[in-house]
């Protein structure tokens, strides 16, 4: 029994570890010439020279479970260490994982096996996994190999992995938030190998790092800095979050009690983008479903094709591995390529096949262990089943009964050096005796047992689930039963001693799509009757009255739970409810130089960019500092940063989606403790127009997301102009009531400009064609087409809008010339870029500005007007210049503010400013690259100290 050291720079523990409880294995499996690499390649030394001391290989060992032979290559091939071409015709690769490598370059090899990588993990954080998807060039993490077909990415880091090997995936995701558990004094860099960008160069030697060949390099997730995998060991552990510093929301200041919740609940991740149903379930044994239709692959006729399965819950489920191995194998050899189907490396003579009868019917629980006579695979020289023993082709893997154990038993988060100790379990060992020998181990034998708890950790790809273990339970019954139940779970398995300590519980629950303008009492009432709140356990934070929202407070994690599933399945009022679990900022922990920024994403712009971004966002930054508007809108993410004393905002989006925040933010501008926040644009609409006059390009076009944010950070401020348009409509009659059924609210905001008349009309029809058939506008040329194609069939529309409306500035009623429409515009950019107010000096009006306090008022004569303004031909005709308007609409008449239309009922429209201006993020002018500028993520990242240059 040996303390393991406690590793630094990774995001592993240290080296592998021999199988626990079982007798030590020769390094010669058969004639195959097979070797496990041990603590020091090619020296002799490995599990098989005597038994190992548990956890006493030092952290910088070469020790990552590999079974590497030595193969004969057939095509050309790259080494996964080096990713350089390996010359001749031999290689070595390893059994279980595909790693493959020079001979050279063996004793250097750091990254650990997929079978051993579970137990190496530091930190058990589950991954997100998205819909499936074509991912070009990348590979997968658990099996190496390339991702051909359609595979799943994690939506928080850059795993890759195909949907059979989701179950076999390390629950390494990044660690976000603290949940009162996992409190770390530093943030350590978070490696991922492989999946390097293009170009990408090493930070300590300055070599190419990556591949597009192989799974080969690393890449810190928070800072970026990239290494070779022998480089790395070279960098400091600790990670500085590299160019973004100053941007990203600290995981140390984000607290979060997401018992549980799944990680797409924490991070709101819609479930439009959740897998579909099998992908990647982490009660699945194999990630291959028997699904009705399914094709098993028809063998070369010396081979033989069989479906395994690794415990009792993979028959029940129907969830199996298929190998192929040759019909005149011996049984070992298909006991080996069984456990090798589910990465498993421990002694195949601990192991043995069982027969299952076949077909097997879906979830037949009856099928549970069933073994067939003679089914244990032990006749030396055995075929297996044969074809007319068709009834035999499942098996299932069965673990040997042991009298004896070892148990790692890690310390939780208990400060105290040490990564793990080794216990080895009798049948009389039991929880609590288990505890007493390990407290002396840890140094806290001072301490009663009864402060500590052993509490077991499920470390599946999808889901981290703990169960605090009973005092009395045996253990070595308790990891029979693991072992019985599924093989894979028992690799990903961990037993933490942690401190009793009485956890108060509370979940921020935002709630939205209520009625507005009720009362903290009315709606407390109202969803007492809705979903049956517990008054005891519930209470309400914050009440947004004007938007229909309110955060709850929730004193118990099964009810939060409950409230969370019956409010999304809810309507009030024919409106759907929305249920989002907050996070807290704890803005006291925040470094002083720290100045977060609070990304919005419209995905319904651009087409489908706006669903990469947020995916793009959420893996540069932190997911919870990433919000989509369409899961709640804005509120949320003000709220979570309502305490940050200095952020920023980028909104992506069109320009609809900017006033939509920005309106947002005028309202709980009082609210927050930085009422001014600068806001950005990253242009994703067809008209862009604000985000063209902020320097941020008339679209986006698929630049680096880290780019935009660099710009973003070396952005200036600038004001702009706000202004608040009064609707006081008067009952319309006749047909115009069918007309004025788009009405909005009393009061709209405006940034750009606000259209009358035959603008308004264009946006509309293009609005209501978009409605129709929104699959067809994903690009920005369809748009713009279809926008002309109206504007054409408009040409010869005629409605004297100038007698249909009277216009007064300034209280001074102003007379309007022949004109069909009518636009007030507060920035030099309008219809996609056009000038509409010209360049031309004229002494009756100031030159314009977006923050003078000033709109300008134009016209149009017509669509054809329009045209011409557009193509730089013309300029529209100057009104008027002012800060107070009054219109009166004599008909029901189409209006648009920033790009947003509806048809407005007969009355009056009064536009005045509103209180203070808004802080815009302008772009930098672009200063030309010097040759041989530095580009890298991670500016100035510093190596240990003593290493050699």
């Amino acid at each position: 029994m040996a303390a393991a050291a406690e590793p630094g720079a990774r995001a592993w523990l240290g080296g592998g570890s021999p199988r626990p409880g079982s007798p030590a294995s020769s390094p010669d499996l058969g004639s195959r010439g097979r070797a496990r690499l041990g603590p020091e390649s090619g020296s002799g030394s490995g599990p098989g020279s005597g038994p190992e001391r548990a956890g006493s290989r030092p952290p910088g060992s070469a020790t990552p479970g590999h079974i590497f032979r030595k193969v004969t290559l057939t095509k050309p091939t790259f080494c996964h260490l080096c990713s350089d071409f390996i010359w001749g015709l031999a290689g070595f690769l390893c059994d279980v994982c595909n790693f493959m490598s020079h001979e050279k370059c063996l004793k250097q090899v750091k990254t650990p096996c997929t079978s051993v990588a579970p137990s190496l993990v530091r930190v058990p954080v589950a991954h997100c996994f998205g819909p499936r998807g074509l991912y070009k060039r990348k590979f997968c993490a658990v099996c190496r190999k390339s991702l051909e077909a359609p595979a799943l990415r994690c939506e928080v880091c850059e795993l890759h992995v195909h949907p059979d090997c989701v179950p076999f995936a390390c629950s390494d995701c990044r660690q976000c938030h603290q949940d009162g558990h996992r409190d770390h004094d530093t943030q350590h860099h978070h490696w991922r190998e492989g999946n390097l960008p293009s170009g990408a160069r090493c930070e300590v030697c300055r070599k190419t790092c990556g591949s597009s060949d192989v799974l080969a390099g690393l890449r810190c997730e928070w800072c970026g800095v990239q290494a070779h995998t022998v480089c790395s060991a070279v960098l400091a552990p600790e990670c500085t979050f590299g160019r973004l510093h100053t941007m990203v929301l600290p995981p140390a200041c984000v607290h979060l009690l997401s018992r549980n919740f799944n990680k797409t609940h924490c991070f709101r991740i819609s479930e439009s983008v959740a897998p579909e149903q099998g992908e990647g379930d982490d009660c699945v044994d194999g990630g291959a479903p028997a699904y009705p239709g399914r094709e098993v692959p028809v063998p070369e006729s010396s081979k033989q094709t069989l479906k395994i399965f690794d415990g009792s819950d993979a028959v029940h489920r129907n969830y199996f591995r298929i190998i192929s191995v040759p019909r005149l194998a011996r049984s070992e050899e298909v006991l080996e390529a069984a456990l090798r189907a589910y990465y498993i490396t421990e002694d195949p003579r601990d192991f043995e096949l069982q027969a299952l009868p076949s077909p097997l019917p879906a979830g037949d629980p009856g099928a549970k262990g069933q073994a067939c006579s003679g089914g244990t695979v032990e006749e030396e020289g055995s075929r297996g089943p044969r074809p007319r023993e068709a009834a035999l082709e499942a098996w299932i893997i069965r673990a040997l009964p042991r009298t004896q154990d070892v148990l790692k038993v890690y310390p939780a988060w208990l400060k105290v050096g040490v990564a793990y100790v080794s216990i080895l379990v009798t049948p009389e060992s039991t929880v609590r005796t288990v505890v007493l020998q390990v407290l002396p181990m840890l140094g806290r034998q001072a301490e009663g047992v009864e402060s500590f708890q052993l509490v077991e950790v499920l470390m599946g790809s999808r889901q981290v689930q703990q169960t605090v273990l009973v005092d009395e339970e045996l253990l070595l019954n308790r990891l029979r039963d693991i072992r019985q139940t599924s093989l894979r779970q028992m690799s990903q398995t961990r037993f933490y001693v942690d401190e009793v300590r009485a956890v108060a519980p509370h979940v921020s629950l935002f709630v939205g799509g209520l009625p507005p303008g009720l009362s903290p009492q009315e709606y407390g009432s109202l969803l007492d009757e809705a979903v049956a709140t517990k008054g005891g356990l519930v209470s309400v934070n914050h009440v947004y009255s004007s938007q229909g929202a309110l955060v709850l407070d929730v004193a118990c994690f099964a009810e939060a739970e409950r409230l969370y599933m019956v409010i999304r399945d809810t309507a009030l009022q024919g409106r759907p409810l929305t249920a989002l679990v907050l996070p807290d900022v704890l803005h006291t922990k925040l470094p002083p130089d720290c100045c977060p920024i609070l990304v919005f994403v419209n995905p319904k712009s651009g087409g489908l960019k706006g669903r990469d971004l947020l995916c793009s966002f959420r893996k540069l930054l932190n997911p919870h500092q990433v919000f989509e508007l369409t899961n709640g809108g804005p509120l949320p993410g003000f709220h979570v940063f309502s305490q940050v004393p200095c952020f920023r905002v980028l909104v992506c989006g069109g320009d609809g989606t900017v006033g939509w925040v920005l309106a947002a933010l005028e309202e709980m501008r009082h609210q927050l403790a930085c009422p001014e926040p600068s806001v950005a644009i990253l242009p994703l609409g067809t008209g862009n127009d604000l985000g063209r006059v902020l320097r941020w390009g008339a679209g986006y076009s698929g630049e680096d997301p880290f780019s935009v944010l660099v710009s973003v950070d070396e952005a200036e401020a600038v004001l702009v102009d706000r202004w608040t348009i009064l609707l006081d409509a008067h009952k319309a009659s006749g047909t115009e009531s069918s007309m004025a059924d788009l009405e909005p609210p009393k009061i709209v905001q405006m940034s750009n400009y606000c259209g009358i008349g035959i603008d308004a009309e264009l946006s509309l029809d293009f609005h209501q064609a978009r409605e129709e058939e929104p699959s067809k506008f994903t690009s920005r040329f369809h748009n713009k087409g279809v926008y002309v194609r109206v504007g054409l069939q408009k040409m010869n529309h005629s409605r004297s809008l100038h007698k249909e409306i009277r216009l007064q500035v300034e209280q001074q009623e102003v007379e309007l010339p022949s004109i069909e429409g009518l636009i007030f515009i507060n920035i030099p950019s309008w219809g996609s870029g056009a000038d509409l107010w010209g360049s031309e000096s004229d002494s009756r009006f100031e030159k314009p500005r977006m923050d003078d306090g000033l709109l300008e008022v134009v016209g149009v004569t017509g669509v054809m007007h329009m045209g011409q303004v557009q193509g730089g031909l013309r300029s529209g005709i100057r009104i008027a210049q002012g800060a107070y308007f009054r219109v009166t609409l004599l008909k029901a008449t189409p209006v648009q503010v920033d790009g947003e239309p509806w048809v407005q009922a007969p009355g009056h429209m009064i536009i005045s400013a509103v209180g203070p201006k808004v802080h815009m993020l302008r772009k930098a002018k672009q200063k030309p690259k010097k040759a041989g500028t530095k580009d890298s993520r991670a500016d100035g990242v510093p190596t240990s100290e003593g290493d050699s240059k």
